[in-house]
């Protein structure tokens, strides 16, 4: 049986919020990207948007806005005081301290057009796929290059804040930030469900 060199690799990545202060170097930026670019996408049509900040000034804008809609909703929703500074705090800790953030956008100017609400949303939930497989390209990249990165999907709570603070094409729909960077930890190791509790066999 032909060994799957691949599977250790994925299995030893991990979430990383804490990085070394050292900068990523362009080129190497360029090579993430590019690994993200060659994800499959729906009809081949690369929905996917990129936004490199690196930075500070810009992050913290980001963060700061960022952490304002997150305090609003939370406290609206009755959540108590403490809790939601200290959670503002932490997001805003992780976004700041990263050496690179990458905000992936979706556009769905190129996709197919429905008239109907049922296909229009299956073209729509298709290009939200294809952005995410291109994480993952990026994700593993990253971790094969030394690097750690983490997935946050806060934008998707502040599309409008993001977009406003970014300056962002009015088509490219924020989908989520991947902060990365040289590790300054190693990362918990994840549980996963066995097999038998999330598949059949038919």
């Amino acid at each position: 049986m032909r060994v799957i060199d691949s599977l250790p690799s994925i299995k030893q990545r991990r979430s990383i919020r804490r990085y070394a202060i050292d900068p990523i170097p362009r080129e190497l930026l360029l090579t993430l990207l590019e690994a993200a670019g060659w994800a499959p996408s729906a009809h081949n049509r690369q929905p996917w948007r990129f936004v490199v900040l690196q930075g500070i000034g810009q992050k913290e804008e980001l963060a700061a806005a960022m952490g304002e809609r997150l305090r609003a909703d939370r406290l609206a929703a009755g959540d108590a005081p403490e809790d939601v500074a200290q959670d503002v705090e932490r997001s805003r800790q992780v976004l700041t301290g990263a050496p690179v953030l990458v905000l992936l956008c979706m556009s769905i100017v190129e996709m197919d057009k429905y008239p109907d609400a049922r296909r229009a949303q299956a073209e729509w939930t298709m290009a939200v796929q294809s952005v995410a497989l291109a994480a993952q390209n990026l994700l593993l990249t990253a971790h094969a290059a030394g690097l750690g990165a983490c997935w946050r999907c806060a934008p998707l709570f502040c599309p409008d804040t993001v977009r406003e603070i970014l300056k962002l094409p009015v088509d490219w729909e924020p989908q989520a930030l991947i902060s990365i960077g040289y590790p300054a930890e190693s990362g918990r190791s994840p549980e996963r469900r066995p097999l038998s509790e999330v598949m059949r066999w038919q």
